[in-house]
C-alpha cells in the first residue's frame, strides 16, 4: 500500500535532536565559564563517592548526612543554574552564587558546631541559630524557585506562616493556636522531622542510588539496547513504530527517572518513525507522551515517590515492586491497544525498523540484562535497596566488560558526574518538601484534610476517589510527580485507607462473619448489638453498628477483623492509588510538560497534543478504580492474574467502544455492546463465569470485525490487488 501524502506526511527534515529538543525543557545552565564546568563535574563526582560512603559504611549521624545531602547539591544548583536565564553569563550573578554556595557550606559546617550547644541551653536560640537556620531556609526557597518554579516556595511559606502567624485567625477546624518562631525553626532545621528529616534521609540514600544505578546503565549504552531490542521485537508488524513507543519508552522510564527526559530520548527515534509508518502526527506524539509518562509506573525500578511510599506505608520496597507488576501491564497494554486500533483505522503499512531478528539482538546484547537481573535477585533475597543498588551499580561496570563498550575509569567518572548532576535538581526539591510535610504533622492538619475530605465523600469511595483525583491534578500544575504524591499522600491517604479498610470490614459484617475477637470490640461499643453481629445484614444496619464505633476503637478493629496483613495491603493500596493519580499531571492539559516535549518533537499543537495524550494514557485512571474495588493489590498471585486478565480485555473492550474501532468500524449497537462487555470484565464481585462468557463475546466480536475489515478490503481492491490495508473499512451491521 502506498502512504497518502495528504493524510501522512513525512516528518520534517528538520526534526530536532534529543539534545536540542530537550534544551526547551531543561533549565538554563552557565556554559561560559569552562573552570566552572571542571569544577561543577568533579564536584559532583566527589558528592557521589560521598553518598556511596554514607549508604554503605558511614557511621554519621543521620542529620549530618541530611545536612551534607542538601549543601552539596546547594553548591551544584547555585552554580549551575543562574537565578534568571539572562543572567548566565554574568560574572556578578556568578559571584552572588558563589556566595550563596559558600553559605550553604556554612549551614552545613555549623550543625555539627552548634548541636551540643543548643542543647546544652536547653534549645535555646542565640543569634547564630536565628541566623543559620533562617540562611537555610532561604537558600532552599530560593533554589527551588530557579530549578521548579514559584509555586513550591510560596506553598512552604503559606505553610511556615500558618504556624506561626495566621493560623490562629482561621476559622473552624484548620484553627492552629501557633507557635514560636524559634520552635518553628528549631523543628525545621535541627530535628529529624524538617527539612533534614525523613524525605531528605529517602533523598540521600534510595533515590540517589537508584539515580546514580541509572546514570551508570545509560552510560554503558542500555538505553540503546533498549530501543534496538525494542525495534527487534515490534518493529515488523503493523503498528510496529508505535509499539516500539510503547516498548522502548516503558523499559527507558526505568533507567530515565525523568518523564520528560524519557520522552525526549525515546520520542526523537519513535516519533518520527511512527509518522512515516502513516500514524496521524498528533498521536504519535500522544503515544510517546502517555508511554514515557507510565515508565515512572515501571518494576524494577520506579519512581522516587516509590522509595517514599516504602518509608510511609513501612511496606518493604520489593513489595511495592511485586504488587505493581500486572497494574503497570494493564497500563502498558491499555496503551498499545490505542496503537493497534490506530494502525489499523488509519492504514498504518509495515516499515523495515531493524534488519536483524529478536534473538541476534538479545544474544548479542544480553550482558545489558545482567544488572536488572542483580538487582531484581537482590531485592527479593531480602537486601535493602540501597545495598541492591550499589552492587547493582557494580555489576553495570562489570557487565560493560563483555561487550565493546567496556567501562574504564574515564566512563565510570562521566557516570558519576551524571548521576550527581541529575540529583541536585532532586535533592534540593525533597529538603524543602520536607518543611512542608513537618508543618502538616506538627500542625495535625493532615488529620484534618483527611477528615475533611471523608466527610466530603459521605463514606462513598469513589466520590474520594474523584476529589483525590482533582486535588492531584492541580496539585499538578505546579508541583512535579513526586511533590504532589508526597503532599497529597500525607494528607489524603489516611482518609482512603480507612475508606478502604471499612469497605471490606462492612462486607464481613454483610456476610454475618465477622470474627470473634472483633466481635468482643463490637461488645465494648454496643453491647446491645452483639446478637446482631451473628448473622448477614443489610448494608445499611451494618453501615449503622460501624458507626457506633469509637474513632479510637476502629483501628483495633479493623485489625482484629481483617487481619495485619490485609491492613497493611489496604494502606498499600491507598499509597499506590494516589501514587498513580499524582502521575497525570505529566499528559494533563494546561500543565503537561510531557506532552509538550513530544509535541516540540512532532510540530503539533502543544495543547491539542496533550489532549491526546490525556485520552491514551485513561490507565492512570483505570488502574487506580481497579486497586480500589477489587483485589489488584494482593498476594494472591492466582486472583490478581485472573483480575489482571479480565481487566486487560476489559480495557480493550472500553477504548474500543470510545474509539468506535476495534478490527473495523463500529455503529452504535456494537459499541454499546463492546461498553456492556467492559463493564462486565472490569466491574468488581462479579462471578468468573460472567466474566468468561465477557471475555469469550469480546473474542467473537474481534474475529466478527477483523473478518468484516478483509472483506471490505478485498471489496475496495479487487481480486487484482494485494492485500495492503485500507483506510476505508467497512462498519459492523
Amino acid at each position: 500500500m502506498t502512504q497518502n501524502a495528504n493524510q501522512h506526511p513525512d516528518p520534517k527534515p528538520d526534526q530536532p535532536t534529543a539534545q536540542e529538543a530537550l534544551q526547551q525543557f531543561e533549565l538554563t545552565t552557565r556554559s561560559d565559564f569552562p573552570w566552572l564546568t571542571r569544577f561543577i563535574t568533579a564536584f559532583a563526582v566527589v558528592l557521589a563517592v560521598l553518598h556511596l560512603w554514607f549508604n554503605t559504611l558511614s557511621t554519621l549521624s543521620e542529620l549530618w548526612v541530611s545536612a551534607t545531602h542538601f549543601a552539596g547539591f546547594a553548591v551544584i544548583c547555585a552554580l549551575l543554574y543562574p537565578a534568571h536565564a539572562r543572567w548566565r553569563h554574568s560574572k556578578i550573578a556568578l559571584a552572588i552564587d558563589l556566595l550563596i554556595a559558600l553559605a550553604a557550606l556554612a549551614c552545613l559546617v555549623y550543625i555539627p558546631l552548634a548541636e551540643d550547644a543548643l542543647y546544652a541551653r536547653g534549645v535555646k536560640f542565640v543569634t547564630a541559630d536565628w541566623v543559620f537556620s533562617l540562611l537555610a531556609i532561604a537558600i532552599v526557597l530560593e533554589l527551588i524557585r530557579r530549578t521548579i518554579g514559584l509555586f513550591i516556595p510560596v506553598l512552604i511559606v503559606i505553610c511556615l506562616s500558618y504556624v506561626v502567624l495566621w493560623g490562629k485567625w482561621v476559622p473552624g477546624m484548620f484553627q492552629f493556636p501557633g507557635l514560636s518562631m524559634e520552635t518553628l525553626l528549631y523543628r525545621s532545621f535541627y530535628s529529624a522531622d524538617g527539612m533534614f528529616g525523613p524525605i531528605a534521609r529517602i533523598s540521600w540514600s534510595y533515590v540517589f542510588m537508584f539515580i546514580l544505578f541509572g546514570a551508570f546503565l545509560v552510560r554503558s549504552g542500555v538505553g540503546d539496547f533498549i530501543i534496538d531490542l525494542s525495534k527487534a521485537a515490534a518493529g515488523k508488524i503493523i503498528g510496529g513504530p508505535g509499539f516500539i513507543a510503547v516498548l522502548g519508552s516503558g523499559l527507558m522510564g526505568s533507567v530515565s527517572g525523568s518523564s520528560v527526559a524519557n520522552t525526549v530520548s525515546t520520542g526523537v527515534i519513535t516519533i518520527p518513525m511512527m509518522r512515516k509508518a502513516g500514524f496521524p502526527a498528533r498521536f504519535a506524539a500522544g503515544v510517546e507522551a502517555a508511554a514515557s509518562t507510565g515508565g515512572q509506573l515501571m518494576p524494577p525500578v520506579m519512581g522516587a515517590g516509590a522509595f517514599i511510599m516504602a518509608s510511609y506505608t513501612q511496606v518493604p520496597y520489593v513489595d511495592i515492586v511485586a504488587v505493581s507488576v500486572v497494574p503497570a501491564m494493564i497500563y502498558f497494554l491499555s496503551v498499545a491497544f490505542f496503537v493497534r486500533i490506530e494502525a489499523k483505522r488509519s492504514g498504518v503499512h509495515k516499515i523495515e525498523t531493524h534488519s536483524e531478528p529478536f534473538l541476534k539482538v538479545l544474544l548479542r546484547g544480553w550482558h545489558n540484562l545482567i544488572p536488572i537481573g542483580v538487582l531484581v535477585v537482590l531485592l527479593v533475597k531480602g537486601f535493602t535497596p540501597t545495598y541492591a543498588a550499589g552492587i547493582s551499580i557494580l555489576s553495570v561496570i562489570v557487565a560493560s566488560w563483555l561487550s565493546p563498550n567496556k567501562m574504564g575509569p574515564k566512563a565510570i567518572v562521566e557516570a558519576l558526574s551524571m548521576g550527581g548532576r541529575n540529583m541536585a535538581t532532586t535533592a534540593v526539591l525533597l529538603v524543602g518538601i520536607g518543611l512542608v510535610v513537618n508543618v502538616i504533622s506538627t500542625t495535625g492538619i493532615g488529620n484534618t484534610f483527611s477528615l475533611m475530605i471523608n466527610d466530603w465523600a459521605g463514606g462513598n469511595l469513589l466520590v474520594m476517589l474523584l476529589l483525590i483525583a482533582l486535588a492531584s491534578l492541580i496539585l499538578g500544575m505546579g508541583l512535579p510527580v513526586t511533590a504532589a504524591y508526597i503532599v497529597l499522600g500525607t494528607l489524603s491517604a489516611p482518609a482512603l485507607y480507612q475508606l478502604i479498610a471499612e469497605s471490606q470490614l462492612l462486607d464481613l459484617l454483610v456476610q454475618g462473619q465477622l470474627p470473634e475477637q472483633a466481635k468482643a470490640i463490637f461488645m465494648l461499643a454496643a453491647p446491645d448489638q452483639l446478637a446482631a453481629l451473628n448473622a448477614p445484614m443489610p448494608v445499611e444496619k451494618a453501615q449503622s453498628l460501624l458507626a457506633l464505633v469509637p474513632a479510637d476503637f476502629k483501628a483495633m478493629l479493623l485489625e482484629q477483623s481483617l487481619g495485619a496483613s490485609t491492613v497493611t495491603l489496604a494502606l498499600l493500596s491507598a499509597h499506590l492509588i494516589i501514587f498513580w493519580l499524582s502521575q497525570d499531571s505529566n499528559v494533563t492539559p494546561p500543565v503537561c510538560l510531557t506532552a509538550f516535549a513530544a509535541a516540540t518533537i512532532a510540530r503539533t499543537p502543544p495543547m491539542r497534543t496533550g489532549l491526546t495524550a490525556w485520552k491514551i494514557a485513561k490507565g492512570l485512571y483505570l488502574v487506580p478504580l481497579l486497586i480500589a474495588y477489587t483485589a489488584l493489590v494482593s498476594h494472591d498471585w492466582g486472583e490478581v492474574i485472573v483480575i489482571g486478565g479480565f481487566a486487560i480485555i476489559g480495557t480493550y473492550a472500553l477504548i474500543a467502544a470510545i474509539e468506535g474501532y476495534l478490527e473495523g468500524q463500529l455503529n452504535g449497537f456494537s459499541r454499546l455492546l463492546l461498553i456492556a462487555d467492559a463493564v462486565v470484565l472490569l466491574w468488581p464481585d462479579i462471578d468468573w463465569w460472567w466474566r468468561a462468557v465477557a471475555a469469550v463475546l469480546f473474542a467473537l466480536l474481534f474475529v466478527y470485525t477483523s473478518r468484516n475489515d478483509r472483506k471490505g478490503i478485498q471489496t475496495k481492491s479487487g481480486p487484482s490487488e494485494t492485500s495492503s490495508p485500507s483506510k476505508q473499512q467497512k462498519v459492523m451491521p
